[in-house]
């Protein structure tokens, strides 16, 4: 693990995370810091530089989003392979004209991320004041804690689930952990070895590669309207169905009742059959009524529930909670039941005492307002442009997906991007497997962190690219 120092300047306009995220970009970028080198923990580095811990986590979250850096579960933080094209660089490998590239590939003007979150709102001084006052309890705070999470944390979690999304859940069914990812490792050692998952196609990712690592059989259904197809589910015959019902990543579809319904009634056909709800982006939603979740609907507790404190409140909490139906409390118990809590005591206080004082609703009633006037100023642009073929996949969440009508296809278009300081995210790298090649290339247009005042120019850049291929 390296050592980092930051000449951090505190009368600078700047905030402390962003000059402790630009050092280490660049330090990356300049070849100083090797791919897979281990950065210091959040813990070790927040000492060092004499700052707060949830400080150096921002300007972390900001370098995994970005790409220079990849979070490894219980490991760490790890620099990624994009260090390999800027030593060539730096080696003198590439032409001049490639150097001007390079300084472009460095610095994006424009970022369409999906997964980035606005944090200029977050009522940082309500956090620094409940922090400080949870410290203050010394002695209950140094004592170990629940392997489940503590129990305050899990009780704020099951009334504000069951008041904003139905759930219908007891403080003891729910688990805190460190990103869904580990809540997803505890869930297979608990279902048990060889098990066959059926995966919206295309979804998020991770946790297929979860389920593959873990030897697990895992098939793509494809899409509709309505959602994941039924037909298919009955094909592959799986044990465990995983779908993310109120907003399909990255589809954006939203299942309707009747499907959920046909979906609950084909788990409860036989015995240890399991569907796994991600509550993907379920806080944001901007057309039509919400509706409750599918483990709010189930009677049979066939339903797994998975959510998430990383766009409603930031990524770098790493804060996510799973509801587990009643019957599989004793087989988490027996399997699962010797392992500490992966979320730090300390935060999980915090974040108790936060949604207890009604921080977290008013902060996400907020960002509820403030994400979809970005969504609708948006909208507006897109749809103003001759480039743009379609629009769909914006009832909810923090992107709209737009086919392109051009020549060129996606991967070229995500280049190009790249060149001219435009980082661009394509459809197609998030299926199970491959389509046939698509007339219309399509990217998600993520608007989350974009403040409003750059909406119109970051779509008026997309343009211009666009126009001049």
């Amino acid at each position: 693990m390296i050592e980092i120092m930051v000449n951090l300047q505190p009368e600078s306009k700047k905030a402390l995370y962003e000059q402790i995220y630009e050092y280490i970009r660049n330090e990356i970028a300049d070849g100083k810091i090797f791919k897979n080198e281990k950065l210091p923990s959040t813990r070790l580095l927040a000492k060092n530089l004499a700052v707060s811990r949830s400080t150096v986590e921002l300007a972390y979250e900001q370098l995994v989003s970005e790409g220079y850096v990849e979070a490894r579960p219980c490991s760490g933080y790890y620099v990624c392979d994009i260090v390999d094209i800027y030593k060539a660089e730096i080696r003198g490998e590439l032409k001049p004209a490639e150097e001007k590239k390079r300084k472009k590939r460095q610095e994006y003007r424009y970022d369409f991320s999906p997964y980035m979150v606005d944090l200029g709102y977050f009522p940082y001084s309500a956090w620094k004041k409940i922090n400080k006052n949870v410290l203050s309890e010394e002695k209950k705070l140094f004592q170990a804690g629940n392997p489940s999470g503590e129990l305050a944390l899990r009780y704020e979690v099951s009334r504000y689930l069951h008041q904003a999304r139905g759930v219908n859940c007891e403080p003891e069914q729910i688990i805190i952990g460190a990103g869904n990812e580990y809540l997803l490792l505890l869930l297979v050692q608990i279902l048990g070895n060889r098990k066959r998952v059926v995966m919206e196609n295309p979804t998020y990712l991770q946790p297929y590669r979860i389920f593959r690592n873990m030897h697990y059989e895992v098939f793509g259904a494809s899409m509709d309207k309505s959602g994941i197809s039924l037909a298919e589910i009955r094909n592959y015959d799986p044990d465990i169905v995983y779908t993310m019902p109120s907003h399909q990543y990255p589809l954006g579809v939203v299942m309707p009742l009747k499907r959920r319904m046909e979906l609950l009634s084909w788990a409860s056909e036989k015995e240890n059959r399991y569907i796994i709800e991600d509550d993907h982006d379920s806080e944001f939603r901007y057309k039509g009524k919400p509706i409750p979740s599918l483990q709010g609907k189930d009677k049979n507790g066939s339903v797994i529930y998975l959510g998430t404190f990383s766009k409603s409140i930031a990524p770098a909490l790493r804060i996510s909670y799973m509801v587990l139906p009643k019957q599989l409390l004793n087989k988490y118990q027996e399997n699962c039941g010797f392992y500490a809590s992966t979320v730090s005591k300390i935060q999980q206080e915090i974040l108790a005492c936060f949604m207890r004082d009604g921080y977290f609703e008013r902060h996400l009633n907020r960002m509820r307002g403030i994400y979809k006037t970005k969504h609708d100023l948006m909208s507006a642009e897109l749809k103003k442009q001759p480039w743009v073929h379609k629009i769909y996949g914006d009832n909810a969440g923090l992107h709209f997906l737009v086919e392109i009508e051009t020549e060129m296809e996606e991967e070229q278009l995500i280049q190009t991007g790249k060149l001219h300081g435009i980082r661009l995210y394509g459809l197609s790298e998030n299926y199970i497997t491959k389509p046939d090649k698509a007339k219309y290339p399509t990217l998600l247009i993520g608007y989350g962190s974009i403040p409003e005042k750059e909406i119109e120019q970051s779509v008026a850049g997309l343009s211009k690219l666009l126009e001049s291929l």
